[in-house]
């Protein structure tokens, strides 16, 4: 029998990481934990594959949360026609985390948007008789070998990671530190996988409990 769902697992740290709380509005702030969809991204900067869906399971939180003020000179689209045509910057504010280090845990579970698939990814669904085991033997030698698909990123772009990889000996989750509540958390944005419209998903009344946030299982993210 063909099991449906693959587990992989990841460490990954940084100097400094920002997971955008959509509320927070002109001068963001990060949630604690990465959101769902960032892991999700994380795992895909690794190895991306349109035939297998990654189902984010949890993140044990592996250094203390500690909030940091950032600013930088902004120059990206968000920026009103004008100063994008006189090419004119302005200086964003933001309240960051530093010194980060997480655990980050998923499934792999076949893709059920079949028709969303691009040819080449049809193609290979056809010929594998197990896509997530497929993907999780290729994953796991990529991690091993440092490979990536992209380079990952610790939220924005410019927050690169000082190591990703296998778990490290020395990390230590900690077990020990106090719950912290989340009321809301943002899910994903493209909630049907991929190439799939903008659907903005929400998670509500989480808790990191003992060093480990849970992203809630949701019956809609697995194959039938």
């Amino acid at each position: 029998m063909v099991r449906l769902s693959y587990p992989i697992a990841m460490e990954i740290a940084g100097n400094t990481a920002m997971w955008t709380r959509p509320d927070s509005g002109d001068c963001p702030v990060s949630y604690p934990v990465p959101t769902y969809s960032a892991v999700k991204a994380i795992f895909e900067s690794v190895l991306w594959g349109p035939s297998v869906e990654i189902i984010p399971t949890k993140v044990e939180l592996c250094a203390p949360i500690q909030y940091h003020s950032y600013c930088t000179n902004y120059g990206g689209p968000l920026r009103n026609s004008k100063s994008i045509k006189e090419g004119n910057n302005y200086q964003l504010y933001a309240t960051v985390l530093i010194d980060v280090c997480y655990r980050l845990y998923a499934e792999v579970v076949p893709n059920r948007e079949k028709s969303r698939l691009p040819e080449s990814a049809v193609q290979w669904d056809k010929k594998t008789t197990s896509p997530g085991h497929a993907y999780q033997s290729i994953f796991e030698r990529r991690l091993k070998r440092g490979q990536c698909y992209s380079i990952p990123t610790l939220g924005w772009k410019e927050f690169t990671p000082s190591y990703f990889g296998k778990f490290r000996d020395t990390t230590q989750v900690l077990s020990d530190a106090l719950p912290v509540i989340i009321p809301s958390m943002l899910r994903q944005v493209f909630s049907k996988g991929y190439a799939s419209p903008v659907s903005y998903v929400y998670d509500n009344d989480l808790v990191i409990r003992n060093g480990v946030l849970e992203y809630p299982k949701r019956s809609e993210n697995y194959a039938q």
